[in-house]
């Protein structure tokens, strides 16, 4: 069986990894692809935002479906493009996909179904921005209503600092279109968790929670970035909590994106605020979170090849079991290029310590060079992953094995699941 990947970050090498451990005799043909895929994949320079070469690659290999990793893809249509060929994929359609290519329509949605989130008002002039960042107070968020690469969402302690991000993106444009409407949001209060789900747009197989850690620094101080690492499970949401967000966020979403015409298939992640009222939705994604998916592969012991066959066949995973898990912890560490979140410096040489006792690398932005060897390509250069029986131990052999990663200006943090590790003591 051939399955087609679209997409060439650490998540899609996951998959790939996961896909290959699920039937070693299958093929992964991953576009674009990276330096680090090759062991699990066969690589082919095709975009991932290509949707007619795409087409065609998936015909002339006759592949049985495809993946799709990133959004840009999922926005652009691929989805509606496979289906309307007869071709197998798994992802939503763009109208479904809006649940994170358009946060006015997510947040619209929320609270037209009752969907317990945060509640916001949208804008497209500054001056208005700012009145409504001014009647709120701080704390409180200013979100690109677009995809901005996980970094269109700024949590301002005080209103200078919201009013100076309703000017860079509704003025200055930093983000381009993404940024060319902005939802200003008030503050909800707790820790987050990512939750992902498979979904035939009717039933839900959930994940075990993970959390990621956007700030660039330790002690999340600095920037947002689209992720430098994360960990599972998490403590704070033990099976009583998953299937209270299943009932009370993930199936009454459903049942809106049904309403709205626009069913979703393939994987709803939703970012959830722990909140002294119960989960409450920061926003959602229409695909694998990255560095979530590192993290949470690794100790899946279900198939994900499965649900996710019958996902992009369009047929029904009702009557399938829950997922189950490995026993012990996962902490991934992502190691950065010189410069991240800003402009960074590539092509530079990258040595990466071999797989071992638990210890899994996840390349994202890496390319081979004319003469062979691996250099930095991106922003999030490389992710390593660290099974093992407790948090501690895997945190130690993961930021262990992040700092065995060498090539110049590489950073990455030290302090993955630093309030895990407070909880336990």
């Amino acid at each position: 069986m051939r399955i087609l990947l679209v997409g060439g970050g650490g998540r899609e090498h996951a998959l790939a990894w996961k896909l290959r451990r699920d039937d070693p005799s299958c093929e992964v043909i991953a576009a674009p692809g990276n330096a680090g895929m090759t062991a699990v994949a066969r690589c082919v320079p095709v975009s991932a935002t290509d949707i007619d070469a795409l087409l065609a690659l998936a015909r002339a290999e006759s592949v049985a479906f495809t993946v799709v990793g990133p959004e840009a893809p999922l926005e652009l249509g691929i989805v509606d493009r496979f289906r309307a060929e007869g071709l197998a994929i798994f992802g939503p359609t763009a109208a479904a996909a809006r649940i994170e290519t358009s946060k006015r329509f997510a947040k619209e949605l929320m609270l037209a179904a009752g969907v317990p989130t945060a509640q916001a008002r949208t804008f497209t002039e500054a001056a208005a921005a700012k009145a409504e960042v001014r009647r709120l107070g701080a704390p409180v968020v200013v979100k690109a209503s677009g995809i901005a690469a996980g970094k269109g969402v700024v949590v301002a302690g005080s209103v200078e600092e919201a009013e100076r991000a309703v000017d860079e993106m509704l003025v200055d444009g930093i983000f381009g279109e993404a940024g060319a409407e902005v939802l200003i949001e008030e503050c909800m209060t707790g820790e987050e968790v990512s939750l992902f789900a498979l979904t035939d747009g009717s039933h839900v197989l959930p994940f075990i929670g993970a959390q990621d850690h956007k700030r660039i620094g330790e002690g999340d101080t600095g920037p947002n970035t689209g992720g430098m690492g994360a960990y599972a499970p998490v403590s704070l949401a033990p099976p009583a909590l998953i299937a209270e967000a299943v009932e009370r966020i993930f199936l009454p979403t459903l049942a809106a994106l049904r309403a709205a015409g626009c069913p979703f298939t393939g994987l709803l992640y939703a970012g959830l605020m722990l909140t002294p009222d119960g989960p409450k939705v920061v926003e959602f994604n229409c695909r694998f979170g990255d560095p979530e998916t590192q993290a949470l592969l690794p100790l899946m012991a279900s198939s994900l090849l499965t649900p996710m066959r019958a996902i992009a066949r369009g047929e029904s995973i009702a009557s399938m079991l829950p997922l189950t898990w490995h026993p012990g912890a996962s902490v991934t560490t992502v190691v950065a290029a010189a410069g991240y979140p800003g402009p960074v410096r590539a092509g530079d040489a990258i040595t990466v310590p071999p797989d071992h006792d638990g210890v899994t690398i996840f390349h994202a932005g890496t390319k081979r060079s004319a003469d062979g060897s691996v250099v930095t390509a991106g922003g999030r250069v490389v992710a390593a992953t660290a099974v093992a029986p407790t948090f501690a131990a895997a945190r130690d052999a993961s930021t262990a094995a992040a700092a065995a990663v060498r090539f110049a200006g590489a950073q990455f943090r030290r302090d993955i699941g630093w309030r895990e590790q407070a909880r336990a003591g």
